[in-house]
Parts: C-alpha cells; sequence; structure tokens
C-alpha cells in the first residue's frame, strides 16, 4: 500500500491506492467546507487498515489547505469520534449541505 492519499479533484474524491485496487471518500466542497459522503474500501482489502489510512490521509489534506469537514459518512465519523485530534477540523454545526436532498 503506498500511504500518498491524492485529491482528485475533477471526480470529487480522494483516493488510496493499496493491493492493486482503489479506496476513495466521496465529497462536495462548500466554500472551505469538505463535505465527505461516502467511504469505500475494496473487499478484499477491508480489515486491514486502509479505511483508517484513506480518512487520515484525507483529513491531513483538509487541515494543510485550512478547510473543515462535514462528515455525512458513518465511517469518518466514526473515526473523526475515535481520534479526538481531529475534531478541529469538524466545520461548525448547521453547515449547509448543497446538492444534497
Amino acid at each position: 500500500m503506498t500511504d500518498t492519499v491524492r485529491d482528485d479533484s475533477a471526480r470529487q474524491r480522494y483516493e488510496l491506492e493499496a493491493g492493486g485496487a482503489l479506496a476513495f471518500i466521496d465529497y462536495l466542497r462548500d466554500g472551505r467546507n469538505v463535505i465527505m459522503t461516502h467511504a469505500e474500501v475494496p473487499q478484499a482489502l477491508r480489515g486491514g487498515g486502509v479505511g483508517s489510512a484513506l480518512v487520515r490521509g484525507a483529513l491531513a489534506l483538509v487541515r494543510e489547505r485550512g478547510e473543515k469537514v462535514v462528515p455525512l459518512c458513518p465511517f469518518i465519523a466514526q473515526y473523526m469520534r475515535r481520534h479526538p485530534e481531529t475534531r478541529d477540523l469538524l466545520a461548525a454545526a448547521g453547515t449547509e449541505r448543497p446538492g444534497l436532498p
């Protein structure tokens, strides 16, 4: 596994290549907020820390850019609950969710 998470802004997702497969987080942008809607780790890679590495890398990119996160994906929300050092990245409550029902 490479530990490099990249931002594919054209597809609006963060990606991590691992074991010849691609794990990703879909997102939407609302100004300085990144609304993380869905995380996907290929079945064969689950349970090996790929999902955590993906979220950790995506959050590092968010921090680097001075952005905030709206974690709509349950996996990402759970990761942030378990890692209090990431809570400063949470967007303010009541953040709008453009393009979502």
